[in-house]
């Protein structure tokens, strides 16, 4: 009873404060306030000195340093701050957090370094060295680049977010990239069409071979940060174990296109090479190719991942632990089964276009006196 007594007064105290001083309340919302990020230009670099971070004996370096703000409410105004932000110069642009306390205090935090202009310059860098050459084809593949892009950015993650199952909506996408990346990088023709044909067999085996190796290790899809967050700002609303599924799809397409426009290629210019060649020759000829293909993307793919883990991997190094603790850390674990089942989905293509290659293109006449991959 005292306790309900104690609530009721409490409550009435809070409604009395709301009412009677909204002056000092509404003052504390406005100033409590993220005021934006914003572009700025470092103008001088004062001082750096080596600081403990106050943790496991870490030294960082901190640099007080002159800003001027490029945009925003404070566009023209010079801040000086110290900030632990690494590999800082004068004349460096960055982003600048800008908050007010509920003191009326100015804050300022740097973010990251404006990256704009020097990321252009790689695109174009890009862009030009593969049409100096590939030439036309090489303009086609940035078209169907631009594509896929266009489709995953548009469509696959709009899609998603609105509660389509990422597993179904990835294959549906799959099927669009892959027309982007064969048809409009390859043209529009016989050898195209096995090879479109033959990796969406192999995308829908890997699929349900995903859907297996993912429900029978028990992955849960949040293994890393960016999961973790992006469940908390969707209000946990997202299938993360489809997204997972989705994500093993979407991330071995490219090489499934490699190595399917390869065999039909190789195809191709067997039977042009002899006419009267069988069948069966040229399905166990363009096999041994095929063999050693798929060894190269196999150890390409693992290195991949490899690398994109390597931090995660030194610093499970750094804390020792035993083989088995590490295989079972669900970010190790998903890496092991998207390797595994993205090997499995190459080595599958393989057999698939090359048979139906074997089986279609005989007797065709391919537009171009020599293939090149």
């Amino acid at each position: 009873m005292l306790i309900g007594s104690l609530s009721k007064v409490l409550l009435f105290l809070i409604f009395i404060f709301t009412f009677f001083f909204p002056t000092q309340t509404f003052s504390q919302e406005i100033h409590n306030d993220y005021q934006g990020t914003f572009k700025a230009k470092i103008i001088k670099v004062i001082s750096e000195e080596k600081k403990d971070v106050g943790w496991n004996n870490v030294l960082s370096t901190y640099r007080n340093i002159d800003l001027k703000f490029l945009e925003g409410p404070k566009k023209g105004v010079t801040v000086n701050i110290e900030t632990d932000f690494p590999e800082l110069s004068k004349g460096d642009r960055i982003f600048v957090n800008y908050l007010i306390d509920v003191g009326g205090k100015e804050t300022y935090s740097i973010t990251n370094i404006d990256r704009t202009n020097q990321i252009w310059f790689l695109i174009i860098l890009f862009i030009l060295v593969i049409i100096l050459f590939g030439g036309w084809q090489g303009f086609r593949s940035l078209i169907a680049l631009i594509g896929s892009f266009i489709v995953i950015l548009y469509v696959l993650l709009p899609s998603i977010l609105s509660g389509w199952h990422p597993l179904f909506v990835s294959v549906l996408i799959a099927s669009a990239i892959l027309f982007f990346a064969i048809f409009f990088t390859h043209g529009f023709n016989k050898e195209s069409l096995v090879a479109y044909s033959g990796t969406m067999i192999a995308v829908m085996l890997t699929s349900l071979l995903a859907l297996f190796a993912v429900s029978f290790t028990k992955l849960s899809g949040l293994s890393d940060d960016s999961a973790l967050y992006l469940n908390f700002n969707t209000g946990g609303e997202l299938n993360f174990t489809g997204l997972l599924l989705g994500a093993i799809i979407v991330g071995v397409l490219g090489v499934l296109d490699d190595i399917a426009i390869t065999q039909a290629a190789v195809v191709s210019e067997l039977y042009d090479s002899n006419k009267n060649i069988s069948r069966i020759e040229v399905y166990k000829r363009a096999m041994r190719v095929g063999r050693e293909h798929v060894g190269a993307l196999v150890n390409t793919l693992v290195l991949a991942y490899t690398g994109a883990a390597l931090p995660v991997m030194l610093l499970v190094n750094v804390y020792k632990y035993d083989f088995e603790t590490i295989i079972n850390l669900e970010i190790f674990a998903t890496e092991i089964v998207r390797t595994i089942v993205g090997s499995i989905g190459l080595v599958l293509t393989v057999p698939i276009v090359t048979f139906l290659a074997v089986y279609f293109l005989k007797g065709y006449k391919s537009k171009h006196s020599h293939h090149h991959h």
